[in-house]
């Protein structure tokens, strides 16, 4: 049995790597606010800025914790939290440039995502002073986007440059809590720049990678995006070490009115230090949703072996390469009246144990139900209000419990 100080280290590595995981707009590319033209080409900016006060209620830490459980556990003797913070989505500023030339669309993306919680250093890894959200603390800036794109209807586009990912990026553009809160990001004594949603509750996030992909044109509401990333390193490896090959994803989807469905792949290869632990990782998730008046139902399926939990290849696979399965779902439905649009979204990520591993204080099971409110004041300012529930299981049985809950507002241009 692990101590509670080798628990407690492991959780707060999960934390860290949970912490990694958030998005930052509503979609990849967000409508431009203000548009300027400027000779041959047009400038854009388009951003968010959000705001929510999360209450949580925490598993007692005197309990015994669950390694990559996400249900929050208190800390030095307290158990419910307080915090005025960001959602899944950190503030954000994207500016960009496009023009046509010789007929092709050429264009340039930089996407700046600052939050408001102090964490001095890395904003999602919280690399810095052991005490973060103290005064004369800062923010830090997230630089999620910076890529290029070229190419025009007739023969596709390629996007080049560091980007939102293709596995797992529909589940969560089209979850619910995406403009809100969902899951908190644990007891906030430490804060990062988002929560959690249903990161690691449903689905894996899909991340920021550095990329090359090709997309085709329409065919008859098909498109297929295939590419190439720069390979990922498992959070928990420790030591760095070079990659042989690149990774691979692609995705395809369908478009229609009231239909949206989409499939996508990855594969990535993991060299360990001094070929201990090298492993294979390789995924595929499929989902949809249909809009009939103001009804919307989704959801989202994943599988995957090598892929772990949460962020991409954590826990992916024991210290000797064994790969684990895991494999979750994500399914939602929202009612929109007039302004007015209530949901409610419950999502489950499970992580197998490897061939012949003994049960252990790893993460077996993370669900979530979230009920939310969301009302549009104006065309560019909501209002949310959510209550989420999470529970967490091991494989050796252990169980941890949650709540939080968020009111605050979030306002795009």
């Amino acid at each position: 049995m692990r101590t509670e100080e080798s628990r407690n280290g492991s959780t707060h590595i999960l934390w860290y790597a949970a912490a990694a995981v958030l998005l930052a707009s509503l979609s990849p590319r967000p409508a431009a606010a203000v548009e300027v033209p400027a000779g041959d080409w047009k400038l854009t900016a388009s951003g968010n800025v959000n705001v929510y006060y999360i209450h949580s209620s925490c598993e007692d830490q005197l309990s015994l914790g669950i390694t990559g459980g996400l249900a929050c556990r208190g800390g030095a003797g307290v158990t419910n939290s307080s915090s005025i913070s960001n959602g899944l989505l950190p503030a954000a500023l994207a500016i960009g440039a496009s023009t046509t030339q010789k007929g092709l669309d050429l264009s340039v993306t930089f996407g700046f995502y600052p939050g408001i919680s102090t964490n001095d250093g890395s904003p999602n890894l919280q690399q810095g002073a052991p005490l973060l959200n103290t005064a004369l603390g800062t923010t830090a800036i997230d630089m999620r986007q910076v890529f290029m794109t070229f190419g025009n209807k007739q023969i596709g586009e390629f996007m080049l440059g560091r980007n939102i990912g293709l596995f797992g990026a529909d589940a969560i553009l089209n979850d619910m809590t995406l403009p809100g809160v969902g899951a908190g990001n644990g007891n906030y004594a430490a804060p990062a720049n988002t929560s959690l949603g249903s990161i690691g509750l449903g689905y894996i996030y899909t991340d920021w990678l550095g990329q090359i992909n090709y997309t085709t044109p329409s065919f008859g509401g098909f498109k297929l995006t295939v590419g190439v990333f720069d390979p990922l390193e498992p959070i928990t490896q420790g030591t760095p070490t070079p990659e042989g090959s690149p990774g691979y994803h692609a995705k395809i989807a369908y478009k229609a009115d009231k239909f949206y469905l989409s499939a996508s792949f990855i594969s990535q290869k993991h060299e360990g230090p001094l070929n201990v632990g090298d492993f294979d990782s390789t995924g595929w998730d499929a989902g949809g949703k249909v809009t009939l008046a103001g009804l919307e139902v989704m959801g989202w399926y994943y599988s995957g072996k090598g892929m772990g939990t949460t962020a991409l290849y954590l826990f992916g696979a024991t210290a000797l390469g064994q790969e684990r399965d895991s494999d979750g779902f994500l399914a939602q439905v929202t009612y929109k009246f007039g302004d007015l649009k209530v949901g409610v979204n419950y999502g489950q990520s499970n992580l197998d144990l490897a061939s012949g591993e003994a049960p252990s204080d790893l993460v077996k099971t993370n669900e979530k139900y979230t009920g939310g409110v969301y009302y549009s004041l104006t065309e560019n300012l909501t209002l949310i209000g959510e209550y989420s529930d999470i529970k967490s299981k091991s494989h050796n049985n252990i169980e941890n419990k949650s709540n939080n809950f968020n009111i605050g507002a979030y306002l795009s241009f």
